[in-house]
């Protein structure tokens, strides 16, 4: 995502979880669970991965704009992680929120599945 040169144009940081402070709009990375996907020969694991957006922005135009951007940085994927082969990253799904009293939230999650390369 770091790489994609519209998205970063529209937001303040990409952080590995909530910042202390930080400007809107900006996306903070989540991992979620990690399930067993091994099989009889191998190690495998099925992870997921959620992207929070802020925005304090008067509408939720801006939200979409940024979640769209951020969608279309992954389109492609991921880099493999060290030691792991990715099998599949798929979209999962989006959902917007707002309270009365906070800023827009954004939340886009993805599923990985990989396989060690160790196996």
């Amino acid at each position: 995502m770091n790489a994609h040169q519209p998205l970063l144009d529209e937001i303040s940081g990409i952080y590995d979880g909530p910042p202390a402070r930080a400007a809107f709009p900006y996306i903070a990375l989540a991992t979620g669970a990690a399930l067993d996907w091994s099989f009889k020969g191998g190690t495998g694991r099925e992870l997921s991965l959620a992207l929070s957006v802020h925005d304090d922005g008067m509408s939720a135009a801006r939200l979409h704009r940024v979640m769209a951007l951020a969608e279309a940085a992954l389109e492609n994927g991921v880099p493999e992680p060290e030691g792991w082969q990715i099998v599949t990253f798929d979209f999962r799904r989006t959902r917007i929120l707002r309270s009365a009293v906070s800023p827009w939230s954004g939340l886009i999650e993805y599923r990985a599945r990989v396989l060690s390369s160790s196996s």
